[in-house]
């Protein structure tokens, strides 16, 4: 950056920057994303989590969970029981990002196909064969 600026360095903005890049990375990544949205109808055991996020293995699930846990995102309930039951319930910062996510997903559901159209034309100005002409 240039002397002349207002002072601001690559170190002020990184030491800003990076607390708040690390929740975000944190809260939506692919897998916390699903196991956020999969969470907000109420508790949830391990095995409907695994089972209904497609694609997820069991370590990441688990690595997931304990990243959601450690940042007071979820709870984790043991139930007593033989063998014992494990449940997963959001806290409520978790359901405010809830309601953030849900306004992310609208606006991508009525933004989709103008985004889908603008990819489309994009294409074709920049495809291979229109720089040829």
């Amino acid at each position: 950056m240039s002397r002349r600026n207002t002072g601001v360095t690559p170190q002020v903005v990184n030491a800003h920057a990076c607390p708040v890049r690390e929740v975000l990375d944190r809260v939506a990544g692919k897998w916390s994303v699903q196991i956020l949205v999969a969470a907000a109808h109420g508790p949830i055991r391990f095995t409907e989590l695994e089972r209904g996020i497609e694609g997820i293995s069991r370590r990441m699930l688990t690595l997931t969970l304990r990243n959601l846990e450690r940042d007071g995102l979820v709870t984790r309930t043991v139930h007593p029981t033989v063998p014992p039951k494990v449940e997963y319930e959001l806290k409520p910062v978790a359901r405010e990002l809830h309601e953030t996510l849900l306004r992310l997903t609208d606006w991508a559901e009525r933004n989709r196909v103008h985004i889908a159209e603008s990819r489309a034309s994009y294409d074709r100005e920049h495809s291979p064969e229109s720089a040829d002409a």
